[in-house]
């Protein structure tokens, strides 16, 4: 009898360890799949569409203007409204706005200064305020913290006109614009986070709509309840793609990259920002994120090291191999390298870490408001700590 909590640590332990080598084997084909979603494809002819791209704005992100920027440097012959939001007229994002308008005479660059609250979403309260200041029938709904090349506007066009198309969605890498902290931020979206999505999208696993970048005409917009739809969701671009899905359409994601730019200036904000996204995920789609474990098989090689210490390091020394090749690949397609590859086992491990922390937390910070997670995703904030 006293040998049969031994039997059974040692099966969980050989368990741990048959997920990382199926995880080491996972990694392996999704930088295949990598490398082809994004071989060479033909280059968009320019276009003239009007196009209004939706910036909520919050705070004095680093390099923001220079991030803005890039969405009017754009190969592209048509109208272009760059619409921007604040909730506040003390907002330091209103400086970029300014500084951008100078750089750009030329641009329509309109700033809407609105503080009317909408739902516990702030992001989408800043939406719902900007909404009727669209003027043109493509809308462009894209993340601050993004950054473009001058054929995105091209491909995006053209990707929308795709039959049966209702929204398109872009994949991204990241890039730290504060420090160590953010380099890991990003080292996580360009690692782990890029490589998944594209596997999922590649072999019809996952529906992905992300804010990085959600594009649809302005009547999908409107079918779908307009912003206001989704004021107390806290998984909006998710929550976004599957209303447009739920019209018939297809939320496409076509083969081009953009560029996340991570502003996380400490332990605690990466800390807070990844557990955020970690239990949204969680909530939209449980399984799929229980599953994901396996994207992680070097830390769970490391787990069995007590019990299996021989079999354990073998198969952590395999994870690091298998995780270096996605790795390799994704940086290739940014164009530079996103952090010190030698940072590699230990971005695996914080990931792991925020897994677990994940699997149980209820309420979530976003940018000073804690936010109560209920189901479906959706969400309440705390009354003392408006959006702001």
């Amino acid at each position: 009898m006293a040998n049969v909590p031994i039997a059974i640590i040692a099966g969980l332990a050989w368990a741990v360890l048959g997920l990382s080598l199926i995880g080491s084997a996972y990694m392996v084909a999704a930088a295949i799949t990598l490398r082809s979603f994004f071989s060479p494809v033909a280059v968009a002819a320019r276009r003239n569409d009007a196009v209004t791209i939706l910036k909520p704005l919050r705070g004095a992100e680093p390099r923001l203007a220079d991030n803005l920027a890039t969405f009017l440097e754009q190969d592209h012959d048509g109208p272009v409204q760059l619409l921007c939001g604040v909730q506040r007229p003390d907002d330091p994002a209103i400086a970029a706005v300014e500084a951008l308008r100078t750089r750009f005479p030329q641009a329509r660059i309109d700033l809407i200064v609105d503080p009317t609250s909408h739902g516990a979403n702030g992001k989408i309260a800043n939406l719902i305020n900007l909404e009727p200041h669209i003027v043109h029938g493509v809308v462009v709904l894209s993340d601050s913290d993004m950054t473009v090349n001058p054929d995105y506007l091209s491909r995006l066009l053209a990707a929308l006109d795709m039959p049966r198309t209702g929204a398109v969605t872009i994949a991204y890498n990241g890039r730290g614009d504060a420090g160590f902290w953010s380099r890991i931020a990003a080292a996580g979206l360009s690692w782990q986070f890029l490589p998944g999505v594209v596997f999922g999208a590649a072999h019809v696993l996952a529906r992905p709509c992300m804010g990085s970048t959600i594009a649809m005409r302005r009547e999908t917009l409107a079918a779908i309840g307009g912003f206001a739809a989704f004021a107390d969701v806290l998984a909006d671009d998710y929550a976004i793609g599957e209303a447009v899905a739920a019209l018939g359409l297809e939320v496409t994601m076509p083969p081009m990259l953009v560029t996340h730019a991570s502003t996380e200036r400490s332990f605690g904000e990466l800390w807070r920002h990844e557990l955020r996204w970690g239990a949204t995920v969680r909530d939209v789609v449980p399984i799929a994120y229980a599953m994901g474990v396996i994207a992680i098989p070097f830390p769970l090689a490391l787990l069995a090291i007590p019990i299996l210490p021989l079999p354990a390091l073998v198969l952590a020394g395999l994870a690091l191999l298998a995780r270096l090749s996605p790795t390799i690949v994704a940086d290739r397609l940014g164009g530079a390298r996103t952090a010190p590859l030698w940072l590699l086992p230990l971005r695996d491990c914080l990931t792991f870490t925020v897994f677990i922390a994940s699997l149980t937390v209820r309420s979530v910070d976003w940018r000073g408001a804690t936010l109560r997670m209920a189901q479906r995703g959706r969400i309440s904030a705390q009354p003392e700590l408006p959006f702001r």
